[in-house]
């Protein structure tokens, strides 16, 4: 399951909407076949790992990261496929919540005399799993608010400055985190001040991430590197109901995707707006900028996790802060994520919170 598990990790920010499985055929220790859910979500991970097995798989036991599937999708059923290719045993790591599945995976493989475990390495299986998982069971994408830092919690000088903060493994870093996500977004200000391009670099061909722009008023204009680039990787922009026509018009002829949502007291409705991105079956965003947009998730409580990157260098107090203002009256309404890794990469710190 281990394998299993390493295996479709790979398959992360690559084949959304469906979750990145992790398919393992073996017999009396020998593994016949490896599967991964392929880009763009197909074919699934027990489908490859079956072809790849052959006629060997009859009696065989089959590791998968999440139940097998039971329903017609644009593929039949991996739970029929099991079946009709002799496996004796599955073994797989999570239910899917999807009710589509739901049990039902397991129920047909026990209904054909096939041997069913669950449960093996499952804590695993749902943090590799959680964009998926969170998706299904609460209509959100799993959020990654990544952060690039100076010592004293600043990402630009007074001026705006900020390239760069941190040195260029970190950076290389980042660009794979992003391909380990659906979408990266940004805020409006941090768009308008950066042109940024936002793409996966030097990573070979992975499937590039959706751009997202949270602008409400639709102010980023669509003659920038990312309309400029939008028939090389998709841009979606959140907008509100009052922005422009002719901006809406401008981003409808590079291509972008204009998806909209509900002002809140003045200001764009962010979980609405996630909710819509996982609706088009978005289940992981980075979140790269800046630091209004990173307090609004974080004083939502849309935050998932943290990828903090700190650079050896102080700015003072001058500088642009990572974090807006959250309005905490007190300490004690502080929110304490955990610390899950903590590393150098080249002269900076890398560490993960989550919550």
């Amino acid at each position: 399951m281990a394998h299993a598990l390493h295996l479709g990790a790979r398959g992360m920010g690559q084949v959304w909407p469906n979750p990145a499985v992790g398919c393992i055929i073996e017999k009396d220790g020998r593994i016949l076949g490896r599967g991964a859910t392929q880009a763009g979500g197909r074919p699934h991970a027990e489908g490859v790992a079956l072809a790849q097995a052959g006629s060997l798989a009859r009696g065989a036991t089959a590791h998968v990261t999440l139940e097998p599937c039971a329903h017609f999708g644009h593929t039949p059923p991996c739970a029929q496929a099991l079946i009709d290719a002799g496996i004796a045993h599955v073994s797989y790591a999570i239910d899917d919540p999807d009710p589509r599945v739901s049990g039902r995976g397991a129920a047909m493989l026990r209904a054909a005399g096939v041997l069913v475990t669950s449960g093996i390495l499952a804590d695993t299986a749902r943090e590799d799993h959680a964009g998926f998982l969170k998706r299904v069971t609460q209509g959100l994408p799993f959020i990654t608010l990544k952060l690039a830092s100076s010592l004293d919690g600043r990402i630009a000088m007074a001026s705006g400055e900020s390239q760069w903060i941190t040195a260029a493994p970190a950076r290389a870093h980042v660009h794979g985190m992003r391909s380990q996500h659906d979408a990266v977004m940004v805020g409006s200000n941090t768009a308008l001040t950066d042109d940024p391009l936002l793409t996966v670099r030097g990573m070979g061909g992975v499937r590039q991430p959706v751009r997202v722009v949270v602008d409400g008023g639709l102010r980023f204009s669509a003659n920038s590197q990312l309309g400029r680039s939008a028939d090389f990787a998709p841009v979606w922009l959140l907008h509100g109901q009052n922005a422009p026509m002719s901006a809406q018009q401008a981003w409808g002829q590079v291509g972008a995707k204009l998806i909209e949502a509900p002002l809140q007291n003045n200001q764009l409705d962010l979980r609405a707006g996630l909710s819509a991105l996982a609706a088009q079956g978005i289940t992981r965003v980075l979140c790269e900028g800046g630091g209004g947009l990173a307090a609004v998730l974080l004083r939502a409580g849309l935050v998932d996790q943290i990828a903090l990157y700190t650079a050896g260098l102080a700015i003072g107090g001058a500088g642009l802060p990572s974090i807006a203002d959250l309005g905490l009256p007190k300490l004690a309404d502080a929110s304490r994520p955990r610390l899950i890794e903590s590393r150098q990469i080249g002269p900076d710190l890398f560490s993960l919170w989550r919550f």
